[in-house]
């Protein structure tokens, strides 16, 4: 029963910091432009926390670009050309979800190959450690092949 209390007060606790992120006086009258806003927004880096997107940071530079993505939807930009903008003034960082380019293959492509690469590796490694019946009796002589073969047959008698 405490800890489920525990854990709400938490959960409310983090809710209630991203919420408080959009101020007020910065959110737009037309429901419509607010929404491509939040949208935006919610794609956006923080540059200052580099983990959240600025809809959730509270950041001075945050804030700053969040009433720039509202000034510039305001103006009639569309979110590709915000995005275009942002971009050109701040890298490709801004963005949390980066562009798939051939500069960023690796980074959208290279854990499904490393993941692969393992299974392979897995499976060679396994196939390799197999023993198979010519491995086992290689190195015996016919005397001692013959010793076995006797010992089995006792044993399954």
């Amino acid at each position: 029963m405490i800890r489920a209390i525990i854990t709400a007060l938490l959960m409310s606790i983090l809710l209630v910091g991203s919420v408080l992120a959009v101020e007020p006086h910065e959110v737009l009258k037309n429901p419509a432009l607010e929404a491509r806003a939040r949208a935006l927004s919610k794609d956006i880096r923080c540059l200052v926390c580099q983990n959240q997107s600025i809809d959730d940071s509270n950041a001075d530079l945050a804030r700053d670009l969040r009433v720039l993505v509202r000034d510039r939807l305001k103006e009639g930009d569309s979110d590709t050309e915000i995005l275009d903008y942002l971009v050109k003034r701040y890298g490709e960082f801004v963005l949390l979800k980066p562009l798939i380019k051939s500069s960023t293959y690796l980074l959208w492509y290279g854990p499904a190959v490393i993941f692969l690469l393992g299974v392979v590796g897995l499976f060679v490694f396994f196939k390799r450690r197999r023993p198979t019946p010519e491995r086992d009796t290689a190195g015996l002589s016919a005397d001692e092949q013959h010793r076995i073969n006797a010992l089995l047959k006792d044993d399954g008698g």
